[in-house]
This record gives structure tokens, sequence and C-alpha cells, in this order.
């Protein structure tokens, strides 16, 4: 039996694994079906920075519109962040062998947004401000508008879903985080705006 992925699959960029999509909606009749079936569209491996990024889906409403059938909303330049009271869920990979001096994998960054990231393969080394906490399979990060970075220190790839909500800062946080955090935010791609102490 197909798994929807076809010839596709072996096209996938080197080092990278793209994951399959399903999406379903509704025909002219209401009944529920399968719109498409394949792998992930939007999708970029960076083999300098050891980084893959599949974009699965984004919402951009709250409450989320649902109609019968959708273009992909994923079409366009890959952004970090979720868009304005949206959602966003992507599969990152972190490829062993990319950590810089400083121990990081990714630049620091933080998004104005509540993320739950869902290990699914591997380790990864969550890096705060304060401290570092080891992340493996089957664990899960409440990821609440902090600056963070990550790093695969293993010999394996890590693989982990993330799914993003866009969120608001309140006032009594704000009134103990820099007061110029908004314009520190990370707005755009990976290596946009927002990204701090890049590994070199």
């Amino acid at each position: 039996m197909s798994d929807g992925r076809g010839d596709a699959a072996a096209a996938a960029p080197p080092h990278g694994s793209v994951p399959r999509r399903v999406v379903t909606g509704h025909n002219a009749d209401g009944v529920s079906v399968v719109v498409s079936d394949g792998i992930v569209p939007v999708h970029r491996v960076m083999p300098e920075d050891g980084a893959g990024f599949y974009e699965v889906w984004q919402t951009s409403g709250m409450p989320a519109p649902i109609v019968a059938d959708e273009g992909d909303p994923t079409i366009g330049s890959i952004r970090v962040p979720p868009p304005v009271n949206g959602t966003k869920i992507r599969v990152n990979e972190f490829l062993p062998g990319h950590v810089g001096p400083d121990g990081r994998q990714s630049p620091v960054h933080r998004t104005e947004s509540v993320d739950y990231g869902i290990v699914l393969e591997g380790e990864i080394v969550l890096i705060l401000d304060d401290s570092e906490t080891t992340l493996r399979a089957g664990d899960i990060c409440i990821q609440r508008g902090t600056d963070h970075a990550w790093a695969n220190r293993t010999d394996r790839v890590c693989r982990m879903a993330f799914i993003l909500i866009d969120g608001r800062f309140e006032s009594e946080l704000l009134e103990v985080l820099p007061v110029d955090v908004r314009d520190q935010l990370m707005t755009a791609g990976p290596h946009g705006p927002g990204a701090r102490g890049e590994k070199h």
C-alpha cells in the first residue's frame, strides 16, 4: 500500500526527512474528504546550520476560519513566529555535528508566542538565560515567550514538532523584561531579525 509519498519522497533534500502531510476538508456536498496527501511542500534544509524546517500548516485568525477547501497557507517564505492571532505547526530537524564553540546550534531568539515543542526522535538541549535542560524522545517543552537556543550535542538526528500560538506579553511581565524586548523579537526566518549570537 502506498504511504502517499510517492516519488517525491526520493527527492527529499539530502540529510532531511520530509514529513508526510494529510489535509482533510469537505466536498461540494459537505462530505468529509482528504484534499491532499503528500510530503510537506514547504521545506528547507540548511546544511551549514545543521537544521531542517518543514512547514506543516498555519492559521491566520482566532477562531481559525474553516472553509471547505483552501489553498496551502504555508506557501511563501519561512517565518519562525506564527501569524498575528494565528497558529503554526512545523517539524524541525537538528542534525549532529553543528554545535558552535558557545555550545549552541541555533541563535538565541524569542517570539511573542506560546510554543509546544514535542521531541519525536533523539535528544536536544534547551538553553535558557540561566540553565540548560536536556529533552529526549517523548518529552514536551512549553516555551512561553522566553529567550532560548537549541543544541544537538549527540551523534544522532533530533526531530521535534513545534506548535506555535500567537501570544501577547502582559504588562506585569513587560515590567521585568528588557525595555526593547519587542524590538528584539524574531519576526522573520531563522537568520532574520531577532536572531542573536549566531554561531560562527
